[in-house]
């Protein structure tokens, strides 16, 4: 069964679904523009866009009416008197001009119950995430080679990206992470012009979309060796990650995975340097449900695709974070992630 029909099979006969989200216009469409509109029916599949994609959304939406013209004037025609819209993601001003010009529809807040199915990936899903993933361990191994003291973070950055759009990357998944010395205590500490020194520790976070679906990674690497306190870290860091993998399954809950990565940190004595949550979904979003959070009561299921990502920050000294993108299994994950976790330095 197809997705629309699957979201379509929920509704009663007098109730529509309006999808303005690019996330969703993709997953229940394949159509690639945010300029656009789905309407979903028990017996509709419309795509509303202007002229710039008419033809586009006849080869990407299969099964899918194009209406070139505006939304109100759709609205104002179908039989539905409940509609469901995305609230997350449809802009006030748009949601307040389409409920003026159809007083005689009821317009009903559905985030959640449109992107559920989102949650467990299905086979294709899967081979796409993997294929995005496997594109930023070729991208890793060549920055490792490309690496040198001197350099800039934003050199390093750039770097990064070019070589993941050159072999077919779409965009990057999210704004490239690159912090070095003192700076890799800033957990988003994006690329900035301060050069890499030998001692420092380097923080890469990165990811691409490939074929609509994203890959998220990260690998803490030294520039020219590390001090015992470093290595620490490192070792406190790995050994909470690997805490983690080795209890993901379906039927846990996801704060418990979070706890066990987070007590081995916290026995380290690092308790209070790791703020944020283990992990989180990836999918055709680079943040998606469910979270790998300590107040998450998710369960984990087959099929979800989580990113396992412990980290230390130390404000004035520097951090370690490694982050692994996983498939949950009914007895366990497969790790998507293949690059090196001993400590490497360049």
């Amino acid at each position: 069964m197809d997705r629309a029909q699957r979201l379509a099979d929920k509704l009663a006969d007098n109730e529509g679904v309006l999808i303005s989200g690019r996330a969703n216009i993709f997953y229940y469409s394949g159509f690639t523009s945010e300029d656009a509109f789905l309407y979903i029916a028990k017996d509709k599949r419309v795509i509303v866009t202007d002229s710039r994609y008419t033809i586009q959304a006849s080869q990407q939406a299969d099964g899918y009416e194009v209406f070139s013209g505006k939304l109100g004037k759709l609205l104002s025609i179908v039989s539905e008197s409940y509609i469901w819209f995305e609230d997350e993601c449809l802009p006030f001003s748009q949601y307040a001009a389409i409920s003026a010009g159809t007083a005689d529809k009821s317009f009903v807040p559905k985030q959640s119950e449109i992107s559920e199915m989102r949650r467990i990936k299905d086979d294709d899903e899967i081979r796409r995430i993997a294929a995005a993933e496997e594109l930023g361990d070729r991208a890793f191994s060549h920055i490792l080679e490309f690496i040198k003291p001197g350099m800039t973070e934003k050199e390093i950055a750039l770097e990064l990206e070019m070589f993941m759009r050159k072999c077919g990357a779409e965009r990057t998944s999210f704004e490239t992470i690159c912090a070095s010395g003192a700076r890799s205590a800033m957990p988003h500490g994006t690329a900035s012009d301060k050069t890499v020194e030998k001692g420092d520790l380097l923080t890469l976070d990165f990811g691409c979309v490939l074929d609509g679906y994203c890959s998220d990674m990260t690998r803490t690497i030294s520039i020219g060796g590390m001090d015992d306190r470093q290595t620490e870290i490192y070792s406190v860091v790995r050994n909470a990650q690997n805490a983690a993998l080795t209890k993901i399954c379906a039927g846990r809950q996801c704060s418990e995975i979070d706890a066990f990565a987070r007590n081995v940190i916290a026995d380290g004595g690092y308790g209070e340097c790791f703020g944020h949550s283990l992990g989180h979904s990836v999918g055709i979003e680079i943040h998606e449900s469910p979270n790998l959070s300590p107040r998450s009561e998710d369960i984990l299921h087959a099929g979800n695709v989580v990113s396992v990502e412990p980290g230390i920050y130390i404000e004035g000294f520097g951090g370690v974070r490694i982050e692994d993108l996983v498939v949950v299994l009914e007895d366990g994950c497969r790790n998507l992630t293949s690059s090196d976790k001993n400590i490497i330095i360049v």
